[in-house]
């Protein structure tokens, strides 16, 4: 199980989850925020600080939301799991669910 990032961050990216994030699993796409499943130790420090409310638990993340959880996953599928967001930066792209987002307000 792992926390996925929801609509709410698109175009946002305030960051406030990565600060908190003690194993640095959380990596920026162009407009969205990704945290890798296999990097994350499920502590939950992320979902309390973030201020859009777009960090669910994997099993709470609703409905209207699901493919947000497929985006998450096969976003890391050519990336793999590099060991820490810091050390890699900004990915410089989006999975193609995120890319074909209107911008949000």
């Amino acid at each position: 199980m792992t926390y996925v990032i929801a609509q709410p961050c698109v175009d946002v990216k305030d960051r406030a989850c990565v600060d908190e994030c003690p194993v640095d699993c959380i990596y920026e796409g162009d407009r969205t925020l990704y945290i890798q499943p296999d990097e994350c130790v499920d502590c939950g420090a992320c979902e309390p600080v973030c201020p859009t409310e777009a960090i669910y638990y994997e099993d709470d993340l609703p409905d209207k939301w699901a493919d947000y959880y497929k985006a998450n996953l096969e976003f890391f599928d050519d990336l793999g799991a590099p060991g820490g967001a810091a050390k890699l930066g900004p990915v410089g792209k989006d999975h193609p669910f995120i890319e074909a987002l209107p911008p949000q307000a």
